[in-house]
This record gives C-alpha cells, sequence and structure tokens, in this order.
C-alpha cells in the first residue's frame, strides 16, 4: 500500500510541477504548484515526517502562494492566444518523456538493488533520540542550517520588495 501511495504522489508531484512550466496561464500555473505542494506534503507523510508535511502545506500551499498570487495579480499577467498554442505544441513532446521518465523510475524502484531506508545517518532512530520530528527539525533549522534558512528570508523579502518597486512603476 505504502509503495502505490508513493507511486501516486510522485507521479502527480511530477505531473504538477510539469504543468507549473508548461502551462502559458499563470493563475493555473500557481494552482498546479498548489497541487504540488500538497502531494509533497503526501510524500513527507510517507516519510513519517508529519511536521514537515504539515509545514509544507501551511507554509507553501498557504503563505507562499499567497504571495505568488498576490505577485501575479499585482503584475496583471495576462497569456496570449499564441501562447496557448506554443503550449499545445510543448505538451505534445513532454507526454511521452513523462512516460519514459516514470518507466525509469518504476525500473529503478523494483530493480533488486533497489532499497528504501535512511540515508545518513538520520534515520528513526536517529530521530526518536533527538525528541521526535520537531525537535529534530529545530535542531537541524537553528543550529546546523541557520544561515541558509536566513538568506532564504532575507532573499524573499528582497524578491517582494523588488516586486512592488516594479508594479509601482507601471502605474505611474
Amino acid at each position: 500500500m505504502e509503495l502505490a501511495l508513493f507511486i501516486f504522489f510522485s507521479a502527480l508531484t511530477v505531473g504538477s510541477a510539469g504543468m507549473v512550466v508548461w502551462h502559458p496561464h499563470p493563475i493555473k500555473s500557481a494552482l498546479f504548484l498548489i497541487v504540488s505542494f500538497f502531494s509533497m506534503g503526501g510524500l513527507y507523510l510517507l516519510l513519517q515526517a508529519e511536521f514537515i508535511a504539515l509545514m509544507q502545506v501551511l507554509v507553501y500551499a498557504g503563505a507562499v502562494m499567497v504571495l505568488f498570487l498576490f505577485v501575479i495579480m499585482l503584475l496583471n499577467l495576462r497569456p496570449r492566444a499564441e501562447d496557448r498554442a506554443v503550449f499545445r505544441k510543448r505538451l505534445r513532446p513532454a507526454v511521452p518523456f513523462t512516460a519514459v521518465l516514470f518507466g525509469a523510475v518504476l525500473t529503478v524502484l523494483y530493480h533488486p538493488m533497489a532499497h528504501l531506508g535512511a540515508k545518513g545517518g538520520q534515520g528513526p532512530d536517529w530521530v526518536a533520540a533527538q525528541g521526535g520530528n520537531i525537535h529534530a527539525v529545530g535542531r537541524l533549522l537553528f543550529r546546523d542550517y541557520l544561515l541558509p534558512f536566513e538568506v532564504t528570508s532575507v532573499l524573499l523579502l528582497v524578491a517582494v520588495v523588488g516586486v512592488i518597486v516594479l508594479a509601482k512603476k507601471e502605474i505611474r
């Protein structure tokens, strides 16, 4: 059952991420990104990382997508008729490529040498020794990865200010 759910969420993630890139309409691309974020949350649940799954849905599918939709609405992007033709043209070769890629992933999963499990020594025993998912994520995020975490927050702030400045110049 777990393998079937993994295949389902993986296919949904890859398919919706492809539609984010290939779809000409920015609002629909953002909606496909929300689907991708939710399916990533499902993958985190399969990895028994409930806290990370919840944060994926709340932070990314909630807050970040509201920010993205705000930026899209602020820029007033509209697809043109030629964009739809380009979308159809791009979709034709993408479907067989995606099917081949999905088949390759299934082949790797069912290969006798394939093994699933904890990599890097941070498996379920390590998480339990840290005091659970929340403590383990907190320690890693605020001790080992504090600088990348802060750099990401500054980059998001700069991006929001930049979009507002660009949109403000257009209004005048």
